[in-house]
């Protein structure tokens, strides 16, 4: 049994997924208490209740403590079984986030297997459906993980209501990433989408971007998208094409927010990586020394701030299997990460 303080380091939500993932992965049982006992609303919400769920179902675990608020939690696993999931999570929850806690068990099971997550697709704190398809899935291909994603409607904050599509397909293990270099920037492109909402918010969100980027950088098809909701929101994404890498920052709307501000929100980001010079951006690192540190190779990149839920995530690591993840730099500011994988 692993024992975990749900309060250590950063204190989120991570813990309780990366656990859940290894758990699945090393057939460790674990317990964990104190889950986000810091957070207004402590304990789980039904973001965290669906991932706990949908791991459930994945491997037939045996679960106590699985209900809203709850701050304790076992979790004994079974053998991953690989097939058809659903989980609805009835709220503006992440679909992201849940998705994020299985693909990688279900990626080293026999079979293919598809999940559907209704519920929150472009919400705060949590990676956007655009993120993940025009990102994530890149560097996963690059580690040499194959997750296909499709959309069925965006969700927004509060309400929620949007559907995502994934299909995982196996593979025996990942890969190394040596990215210490990104290369030339080769062009910075992106999405303005609007839901139920006029057009000339998207155009105006765009404009800021051509307008903040457009005369230093090669800018490139900052396409403007209405993206099917039951609800109104806003969003933007931006894309850096690197030699050898890219980065990829997003904003959401909100009432009363301007689009000229929500566009800020992801310039600024980007030209905040821009002046780092390093290969990955904070939030891509964050999702890849999990499945890095189970690959068949060491890793090595560069990362253009080192935050605290980087550090926790690795915390955490380190309580399931025994990688040697090096981590040079300081919180705040950019830095260098080494990985020697543990073989399981």
């Amino acid at each position: 049994m692993v024992s975990i303080d749900g309060n250590m380091g950063e204190g989120g939500g991570q813990i309780l997924r990366t656990c859940l993932s290894l758990s699945l992965i090393t057939g460790k049982p674990f317990k964990i208490s104190n889950i986000r006992s810091g957070r207004s609303k402590p304990g789980l919400l039904a973001q965290h209740l669906s991932a706990v769920l949908l791991s459930q179902k994945v491997s037939r675990a045996q679960v106590n403590g699985a209900k809203l608020g709850s701050q304790t939690l076992t979790f004994y696993p079974g053998e991953i079984q690989s097939g058809k999931f659903q989980s609805e999570i009835g709220t503006a929850g992440s679909t992201s986030l849940v998705l994020q806690t299985v693909y990688l068990p279900l990626s080293f099971s026999d079979n293919p297997s598809r999940i559907r997550i209704s519920g929150g697709t472009h919400v705060p704190f949590a990676p956007t459906f655009d993120w993940l398809k025009l990102h994530w899935i890149i560097f996963l291909e690059k580690i040499g993980l194959d997750v296909e994603l499709e959309f069925f409607g965006a969700g927004f904050y509060p309400q929620g209501g949007g559907e995502i599509h994934a299909q995982i397909n196996p593979v025996s293990m990942a890969k190394g990433l040596e990215l210490s270099k990104r290369g030339t920037l080769k062009q910075i492109r992106g999405i303005s989408a609007v839901a139920n909402l006029d057009r000339k918010i998207a155009e105006r969100q765009r404009e800021r971007v051509i307008r903040r980027l457009g005369s230093k950088f090669p800018l490139n098809d900052i396409r403007i998208k209405k993206l099917p909701s039951k609800f109104k929101g806003t969003s933007i994404l931006l894309v850096c094409e690197f030699e050898n890498s890219q980065c990829c920052y997003t904003a959401l709307g909100a009432l009363g927010k301007p689009a000229e501000q929500v566009a800020d929100e992801a310039c600024d980001k980007v030209e905040q990586f821009l002046d780092a010079g390093c290969s990955i951006d904070e939030y891509t690192a964050d999702q890849l020394v999990l499945p890095l540190s189970l690959a068949k190779s060491d890793s090595t990149f560069t990362i253009s701030i080192i935050t605290d839920h980087l550090l926790t995530n690795v915390q955490v690591i380190n309580e399931f299997i025994q990688p040697n993840i090096e981590i040079r730099g300081n919180v705040g500011s950019p830095g260098e990460i080494l990985i020697q994988p543990n073989l399981l």
